[in-house]
């Protein structure tokens, strides 16, 4: 999970909480919300330098980009139909939205966490010294599936180790407390703890790449009924992403500054994040086996930990559908990676 607690000026949720979305028709206003992190700081860029509104402009509509600081609470107001889209992980797009029965489009994969995520043990320089220790992370979210990945390459299972929820607000400054054996977490407290005493990165998400996924969502029924709503998103973010791959320092910058840090923090958050500037290999991503494969370990994963819902009585309660076909339940699928709109916008720019 991205959360972040952060104080920095954000657009607030009171028009948003006060209607909500009626049923998806065609219509000409749009609202996406965001929170920070490094992969998801181009769409503060979009929205600062107006390259949004150029690509709504260009497809006659509205499209709001509403950065919210709690990352959790803004899947919320996605779930709840208070936004038409949302930016969050692939195991969040399941187990929140999908999982509460909102259909739900992956339109664009931002990028893979490559470190970005990592254990840290005292005293221990070895992933296998985590056996018998109490483990700190936010339980049931990426972190949490990450550490049971990681438990696989050493041949331990979560019965091997006690997790102790916590947040990620206090995760830095708990560190140093003597009753603290090992963190999972994500930049930036990684990356803070790394620098602490006695601290020792045993594993990060570089070794299990393309799994940790951050996307944008929308929702399918909306998508479906205002195809230029996706075009226009999908054109903004890759237009952002030009700007990147040139290495413009002026926008780099201001994503840094947007996100709490200077230029070389923010360089540093991206070195551990690939991010697809090149939306040929994002589409890619979206017709691989591999993000099958994927979706049914994080399935599995969800189903183990109960956050499929009371109701679901297998890992495929909710259908998630790729181009290589559907794991789960044909009839309830609920999740979807679409790179049609990718594949569209590489079309146009030829």
């Amino acid at each position: 999970m991205r959360l972040h607690n952060l104080t920095l000026p954000v657009l607030t949720l009171s028009a948003l909480l006060a209607s909500p979305l009626a049923n998806a028709q065609s219509r000409d206003h749009f609202s996406v919300c965001w929170s920070i992190y490094a992969g998801w700081m181009p769409w503060s860029y979009a929205d600062t330098q107006g390259i949004i509104d150029k690509w709504a402009d260009k497809y006659d509509i509205d499209i709001d980009l509403v950065q919210v600081n709690d990352y959790i609470e803004s899947i919320n107001q996605y779930t709840s139909g208070n936004v038409d889209g949302c930016a969050m992980t692939n195991m969040d797009a399941l187990t929140l939205p999908a999982a509460s029965g909102v259909d739900s489009t992956a339109l664009i994969i931002n990028d893979y966490s490559d470190g970005n995520d990592g254990i840290v043990l005292k005293d221990s320089d070895d992933l296998a010294d985590i056996k018998g220790r109490k483990v700190n992370l936010v339980q049931f979210s990426v972190s949490h599936y990450f550490l049971a990945r990681a438990l696989e390459s050493v041949g331990l299972t979560e019965r091997d180790i006690e997790t102790v929820n916590t947040s990620d607000a206090d995760i830095v400054a708990i560190y140093p407390n003597d009753d603290i054996e090992a963190v999972v977490t994500w930049n930036p407290q990684l990356s803070a703890i790394d620098g602490l005493d006695n601290s020792h990165v045993v594993y990060t998400s570089k070794q299990i790449p393309r799994e940790i996924l951050d996307m944008m969502v929308v929702n399918t029924d909306t998508l479906a009924a205002n195809p230029d709503f996706g075009h226009a998103l999908v054109g903004a973010w890759y237009e952002v992403m030009e700007t990147m791959e040139a290495g413009d320092e002026q926008a780099l910058s201001q994503m840094a500054e947007a996100a709490g840090t200077d230029l070389a923090g923010y360089r540093n958050q991206l070195a551990a994040t690939h991010l697809y500037t090149d939306p040929v290999e994002a589409a890619s991503l979206m017709r691989s086996e591999d993000l099958l494969s994927t979706m049914q370990r994080v399935a599995e994963f969800s189903f183990k930990h109960g956050l499929l819902g009371e109701m679901a009585p297998n890992p495929g309660f909710v259908g998630i559908e790729t181009p290589q076909g559907v794991f789960g339940n044909e009839s309830n699928v609920k999740l979807r990676f679409d790179p049609r709109y990718t594949d569209a916008y590489v079309e146009s720019q030829q």
